[in-house]
């Protein structure tokens, strides 16, 4: 009984959208199925035994910490990730440029994209810290000029330089997301108010800088990391379609969802997870489609649009500019970056990096979503208490005009 109790207890202190609670439950608990399947190549890499439990259970504690963390954060007023999003930028800054010059490499790849954390002995990609943060600070920049007419000059300084800073710093190791960064800013400056003419200007100069970047990459191969030939050989055999070997993971992965049907093949039952190097992680909706089937495909897509729809619900009902333009800013990545995995796999996109979220394995995807989706409650769950308190009030107002009529009749 006491058991039981707790857990209602539990259930009751959970506020926010209870529909995104429900639906963000259930894809972690269906992402166990994938990842266990789909991890049993990782299992014989490096002299391993074959085994899959121990990236199931590694999984686990990656989840079990992302509700913590979204729990924790729901719990926190929004309104105090205003002024945190200007505290954390220059540490973020700063710990970019250490990624840059000190970051590791994981799974061979040739990018400095993680530092390790020696105390707990893991690693943490700084990029998805960045992205979250970045994007809240924007969010809070386009709140506080809503009702002013600045100059580009005047937003240069205060929004710009920490735009470009940090897109300039993720940009040589991880190409995508500095990618989904800029067109995230300026998708959010757009929808906050932003001058089109302003937003003009930053595209054009974002264009010429990127230009110059790759131009001067392919003049002078070894002076950039080796990182920068990788992205630039897979935009160049995207758009030539070369089936070459930048081609290997895209092809097994259309192989996958062919061969997948309305049904699927059943789970635990792919084949190709034993070729797909990245199999739980960038490419795990290939291994979802392939033994699920079109049905297991498009229930994924559905959990996604579900959140979507409950996004733009929250942007409607919330009070003020920065709690709509904070939930743009939280919510409009995690969908992105979902439909551009699973773009991915069927070729819409070249080969990214961008994880399922929610559903791929990773720690850092996983904590950084769960922040996000915390913010984003905390947003929901504000307004609830405002309309409690509203309500409160409305019933203690009732509460006191009988009595002051009997007053005035004595």
């Amino acid at each position: 009984m006491q058991n039981e109790s707790n857990i209602k207890r539990f259930f009751a202190s959970l506020q926010g959208d209870k529909t995104i609670w429900a639906v963000v439950a259930l894809m972690a608990l269906f992402s166990f199925i994938p990842v266990y399947t789909a991890s049993s190549n990782l299992a014989y890499l490096n002299g391993g035994s074959g085994s899959t439990f121990a990236y199931l259970v590694k999984h686990f504690v990656h989840i079990f910490i992302g509700f913590l963390l979204m729990y924790a954060t729901h719990k926190i007023p929004y309104r105090y990730f205003r002024g945190l999003s200007a505290l954390l930028l220059p540490f973020v800054v700063v710990l970019l440029l250490f990624t840059l010059l000190q970051g590791n490499t994981m799974g061979g790849a040739n990018a400095s994209r993680w530092i390790r954390v020696p105390i707990v002995n893991m690693s943490f990609q700084t990029s998805s810290l960045a992205l979250v943060v970045l994007l809240v600070y924007v969010a809070r920049y386009l709140a506080k000029i809503k009702d002013l007419n600045i100059t580009f000059k005047q937003s240069l300084l205060p929004l710009w330089l920490p735009v470009f800073a940090v897109i300039g710093l993720i940009f040589p190791a991880n190409f995508s997301t500095a990618a989904m960064l800029f067109g995230l800013t300026i998708l959010l400056c757009f929808l906050g108010g932003y001058p089109l003419k302003y937003i003009g200007i930053v595209i054009g100069t974002a264009l010429v800088f990127v230009l110059v970047f790759g131009l001067t990459a392919k003049a002078f191969p070894g002076l950039f990391p080796n990182r920068v030939d990788t992205w630039i050989s897979r935009v160049e055999n995207f758009s030539s379609n070369e089936n070459i070997e930048e081609q290997y993971q895209i092809t097994k992965a259309k192989i996958a969802i062919a061969s997948g049907g309305v049904t699927g093949s059943g789970i635990g039952k792919s084949i190709q997870r034993n070729f797909l190097p990245q199999s739980s992680s960038d490419f795990i909706y290939a291994i979802i489609v392939e033994e699920m089937g079109l049905i297991g495909g498009f229930a994924v897509i559905i959990c996604y649009l579900i959140i979507l729809g409950r996004i733009a619900i929250i942007i409607t009902k919330s009070e003020n500019e920065f709690a709509q333009l904070l939930v743009l800013a939280v919510g409009l990545p995690f969908v992105f970056q979902a439909f551009i995995n699973m773009g991915v796999a069927v070729q819409v996109f070249p080969v990214t990096g961008q994880t399922l979220p929610l559903i791929s394995s990773g720690g850092t995807s996983i904590w950084m979503t769960c922040i996000s989706l915390g913010i984003l409650q905390s947003v929901k769950a504000n307004r609830e208490n405002e309309i409690l308190k509203e309500r409160i009030q409305n019933i203690d107002e009732e509460a006191e005009n009988p009595l002051e009529i009997m007053s005035e009749t004595v």
